[in-house]
């Protein structure tokens, strides 16, 4: 049985982009479709409702790509269960009220029995400085936590 990735929009938005200018951001894309290219198939991919409304956002030209790079991965939903969890994650202070889309990215995966949670919003997701603290909350909930990492954490040595 596959390990389950659940897709987080910077990596959709990282995968499909033109190249940055950005020496950073530039080494994060091409690190995003290497890990799409030689990864990704060795795992169950999802994304979100959520993901989708978001790739949707923008303009229509590199909306429709994104849409295209995820059209054949499986759409959890952001069931209610979700959405009280994310409440929960914002209520108890780990991310502003303003992060309440990346509290629900992480609600969504947890709820579905996501292993991984990839994402480049080092922000508030793949931040050590938030990440006990979602896990404990998380788990306190009665979920397990998925490992919210960067398509360079899940690389294969």
């Amino acid at each position: 049985m596959k390990e389950r990735v659940y897709i987080e929009t910077s990596v959709v938005s990282y995968l499909t982009s033109r190249p940055s200018r950005d020496l950073v951001i530039a080494a994060h894309q091409e690190l995003t479709r290497q890990w799409w290219l030689e990864r990704g198939s060795g795992f169950d991919l999802f994304i979100s409702e959520l993901v989708l409304e978001e790739a949707r956002r923008g303009d229509p030209v590199a909306s429709a790509t994104r849409g295209d790079a995820v059209k054949n991965l499986a759409i959890l939903s952001a069931s209610s269960q979700a959405v009280d969890l994310a409440e929960g994650i914002l209520a108890e202070g780990s991310f502003p009220r303003e992060a309440a889309a990346d509290a629900l990215h992480i609600a969504i995966a947890a709820v579905h029995g996501m292993d991984y949670l990839l994402t480049w919003n080092c922000k508030h997701l793949a931040n050590a400085m938030h990440r006990n603290r979602v896990e404990n909350f998380v788990e306190g909930a009665g979920f397990a936590c998925p490992i919210i990492c960067t398509p360079e954490e899940l690389m294969e040595d």
